[in-house]
């Protein structure tokens, strides 16, 4: 474990980590941006429980009055669920001004990684992760997960990239960077709210054992890094491919009306498909979270045996 004096890790996460038990991250972005109140602490508290069921301790990660903290109470968790978008987004980049002033933050992929990290876990449970815009060839919008994934040696859990990026070039840069995209019973890259995108993924890999064992490897071999492990959602949850491409398209065009760029566009896109698909987007949204959880619990067990071996 990294000691870091601006992190507060909760004692049942410390205990756990002393112990060589396995230990699941969990962002807050998705708590505190991703869903309305209350079914977002619903969601919080149901994939924490999840991990539990599996064999895990979950670490929801957030800033909290300047401390980075690694666990979260459920009181906390509320707190970030009824104040919503009102709490920072934060980035890599934002992480010096929110714990110099005090203030709050709701971790993305990259920041929860960040944390995650000075804490001591290796694993990471999430929905989505940011990848490469649509025409970023000359907007540059490219989000910070995919540099974070190049440089901290965590394990993201996740659905694929959101299906509102540029696939193909999150892929190609993810593959400039070194970071092996392992699909999990798959060999297609699933894109979020669906199974199937057209693009490939590096490798598949079927089980939770061998997914903690490529990863123990990469690390001892001292490569560093991360590694990006992609879930397909559930058939029974999966949309339509058609049916999600034509919001999503919809959605991207509107965004470029509107003249909306940066951060603000994923919440935007996001909002726009749910309008689109009628909610049946957050539905999905909510049991490919559980899917990942699930799974980062199992592979995080199976990957406490080989630290301690």
């Amino acid at each position: 474990m990294t000691l870091n004096k601006y992190l507060d890790i909760a004692p049942e996460v410390q205990k756990a980590l002393d112990e060589g038990r396995p230990v699941v991250a969990l962002e807050s972005t998705i708590i505190s941006h991703g869903m309305p109140y209350p079914q977002n602490v619903e969601t919080a508290l149901n994939v924490e429980k999840i991990i539990r069921d599996n064999g895990a301790v979950p670490a929801t990660i957030a800033v909290l009055g300047g401390r980075l903290k690694a666990g979260l109470s459920e009181q906390e968790i509320d707190y970030l669920g009824k104040t919503g978008a009102g709490v920072a987004k934060a980035s890599r980049r934002d992480l010096p001004v929110l714990v110099a002033e005090g203030k709050d933050g709701a971790t993305t992929v990259t920041t929860t990684m960040i944390i995650a990290h000075m804490a001591g876990i290796q694993v990471f449970a999430t929905g989505g992760i940011g990848g490469v815009h649509r025409g970023a060839e000359t907007t540059m919008d490219i989000s910070a997960d995919l540099e974070e994934l190049a440089r901290t040696p965590v394990m993201v859990v996740c659905a694929g990239a959101k299906s509102i990026l540029d696939l193909g070039l999150t892929l190609e840069y993810l593959e400039t960077h070194g970071v092996p995209v392992i699909g999990y019973g798959t060999e297609e890259l699933p894109a979020f709210y669906t199974r199937k995108s057209g693009f490939k993924v590096d490798y598949r890999i079927d089980t939770p054992a061998d997914l903690a064992k490529t990863f123990f490897v990469k690390q001892d071999m001292g490569l560093g890094g991360g590694m990006l492990v992609t879930n397909p959602i559930p058939e029974a949850y999966s949309m339509d491919h058609e049916v999600i491409s034509k919001a999503i398209e919809d959605a991207v065009e509107e965004s470029k009306k509107l003249g909306i760029h940066g951060k603000e566009t994923t919440p935007f896109l996001l909002a726009k498909i749910k309008e689109l698909t009628g909610g049946s987007s957050l539905d999905a949204n909510i049991q490919l979270v559980y899917n990942n959880a699930q799974l980062a619990a199992k592979t995080a067990c199976e990957l406490a045996k080989l630290v301690k071996a």
